[in-house]
């Protein structure tokens, strides 16, 4: 940003310096608030990851018994015809 002032001396220095600073405190705030954006976003998408694989966790104990009774059920399908 460009401002044009007309003081006297050091108070014109003082206003640009103080103009400076505050364009430079703007800067840096748009920089930190893009920067909290996309840690939002990455923190939405790291929630919604979790309860992704929360969901799966329960899956883990249902195939296990499946494959438990399958195992189980093939067993004593072969002892079966075995003894046949």
């Amino acid at each position: 940003m460009a401002y044009y002032i007309s003081m006297s001396g050091s108070a014109d220095f003082d206003l640009r310096e103080q103009l400076v600073r505050i364009d430079r405190m703007l800067a840096e705030t748009h920089k930190f608030q893009e920067e909290t954006n996309k840690f939002a976003a990455e923190q939405r998408k790291l929630i919604a990851e979790a309860a992704k694989r929360n969901r799966e966790r329960w899956w883990s104990p249902v195939l296990a018994i499946t494959a438990l009774i399958g195992g189980l059920l093939g067993l004593a399908s072969f002892i079966a015809k075995v003894i046949q």
